[in-house]
Formats: structure tokens, sequence, C-alpha cells
């Protein structure tokens, strides 16, 4: 799986943001004073990681010779989720991050909490989501119990559903005809910005 590192989507940000407000790309130079770089090279190395992970494309020939890779120019991360005890949500956009998923994301949530983690879902990452009413069992799942959110496994046995933690030391979430669920979408898989 893809992941973009802290430094990686600031390089992504400012090559977006000079596009938008100036119809082209930023030179190497821009990008290297824009963030603070030592060198025109600390920025050549950024761009040539952004190209691996196929979220920019470099022109040949051109000092401004960046292009965004069509429908990765940035998804909208829409607040936290709970990997935990449900919490209640917060939606607005903090951001519009780069999709390194080659997967349809609708949204991205960052993860509060550790119920997850043998699910390999940790504290901080940004999980992405396909908008989906219905889930699967055995799928990670979005679910709004109430006015509350959390991120799970699901799996739906009659008119029950469970929603199970993926650590052994969280509880799984019984939830019963009385109680409001709305499944908000599919987890279908996970940004890790902190890395190096």
């Amino acid at each position: 799986m893809l992941n973009l590192t802290s430094q990686q989507i600031k390089v992504f940000d400012v090559i977006k943001n000079h596009l938008t407000i100036n119809g082209y790309p930023p030179t190497r130079a821009e990008i290297a004073k824009t963030l603070n770089f030592k060198s025109v090279n600390a920025a050549e190395s950024h761009i040539k990681a952004l190209v691996k992970k196929g979220v920019i494309e470099k022109v040949p020939g051109s000092s401004r010779g960046i292009r965004l890779v069509e429908d990765l120019a940035g998804i909208p991360l829409i607040g936290s989720v709970a990997a935990g005890l449900p919490i209640t949500a917060v939606e607005n956009v903090e951001k519009n991050i780069p999709n390194p998923l080659n997967k349809h994301v609708d949204f991205f949530l960052r993860v509060k909490g550790q119920s997850m983690i043998d699910a390999g879902i940790l504290e901080d990452d940004l999980v992405g989501v396909k908008k989906s009413s219905n889930a699967e069992n055995g799928q990670i799942v979005v679910a709004r119990i109430e006015d509350e959110v959390t991120l799970k496994r699901f799996k739906k046995d009659g008119n029950k559903v469970n929603l199970i933690a993926e650590n052994k030391n969280f509880k799984d979430l019984l939830i019963d005809e009385s109680m409001d669920l709305t499944i908000e979408g599919i987890a279908v898989g996970i940004v890790r910005e902190n890395l190096n």
C-alpha cells in the first residue's frame, strides 16, 4: 500500500496550490523556498517520490514540468472516527489530501483510538472511505450509532449487528433493533502521514 510522508503531502500541497493560484506548477526552486528546504535537490527528491507513488507526473524538458494525476488532486479529510468507543462525529473539511490508494475514495477520516490495531489501523492513520449504506460481513465500516461514529468490522446475523473490534482489549459493539445504526461507508485503505 502506498503511503505519503508528511513532507511529501506538503510538497504536493505547494504544487496544487501554485497550480490553483497561478495556472501553472512551481519550479523546484519555488518549492524549496516555500518549504524552507536547504536545497533544490530536496524538492526534486520529494517530486521523484510523488511521481513514484503515482500522484504527480513529470513533463520532460520543462522547469515547471509537473502535472497532477487526474482524480488524485485531493480527497477531503472531514474529521475523526473512533477506533475505540464511538465519538461524536465532527464533520468539517480539515484539508484535501492526495489519494495514493489506487481505489475509489470519497473522503478520509483520521483514526482516534486503538481498537483496530490488529487490522493494521493505527491511531492518527487516515482511513480512506467509500460511501455506502450497505456492508457485507467482514468489511471494515464507518458506522454511525445515534450521533456517534466508530470504525469496526461489520458482522450481521439476522436482525442483530455486531461491530467487531480488532484488538482484544476492546469490546465489540452489539447493535439491536432499538438502536439507530447507519453505515456511512466502507474502509478501503489507509494513509499513514507520519512516516519518514
